[in-house]
């Protein structure tokens, strides 16, 4: 496996770092911060693994049963908002970016297919995800589109097709 400038893994703090806009610079990709923050560590970052060999970046979110959107979503019938996990993905696409050393901010473009399997309950220990690259253009256009899954407790519940993250500087508009 490549390994671009970036490090391989990162940790909590790191995470956190990353979402005050310290790990890639001021005006570059950040992760949201807690309690958006949807994983808690990335456990591999390469520039050619995944199922097309051109990159692929893996994280692990541990589950606590006292999480936020346990108490609201649905009261007596606690279950992870889908849309959570589907935003995990996106945030794990527009960091990729940033840690191929591209500029801007990342925004979610798109999805285009998202399927749900399963779901992640008070009782799930850990929750994995997986986005694999079938494009990266790092032209003027700074656009990620892959393939993602997510597991809780080692079983997939999640598959997201046609993943899409651009980054763009302040002077560019967000096209959605």
């Amino acid at each position: 496996m490549i390994m671009a400038p970036g490090k391989a893994h990162y940790d909590y703090d790191e995470l956190i770092s990353c979402g005050h806009g310290q790990l890639f610079g001021p005006g570059n990709a950040q992760l949201p911060l807690p309690p958006m923050l949807m994983f808690n560590r990335i456990t591999e970052v390469t520039t050619d693994g995944g199922q097309f060999g051109k990159g692929s970046i893996k994280a692990e979110f541990d589950v606590d049963p006292d999480l936020w959107f346990f108490k609201c979503h649905f009261e007596g019938d606690p279950v992870m908002p889908g849309c959570l996990g589907l935003d995990a993905l996106w945030q794990l696409t527009g960091f990729y970016l940033g840690w191929l050393g591209e500029p801007g901010r990342g925004r979610a473009l798109g999805v285009g297919e998202v399927k749900f399997t399963g779901q992640v309950t008070p009782k799930v220990k850990l929750v994995e995800y997986g986005v694999e690259f079938k494009r990266v253009m790092r032209s003027r256009l700074k656009l990620g589109i892959a393939e993602g899954w997510m597991k809780a407790d080692g079983e997939v519940i999640y598959t997201a097709s046609s993943l899409r993250v651009g980054l763009f500087s302040d002077e560019e508009p967000v096209v959605e």
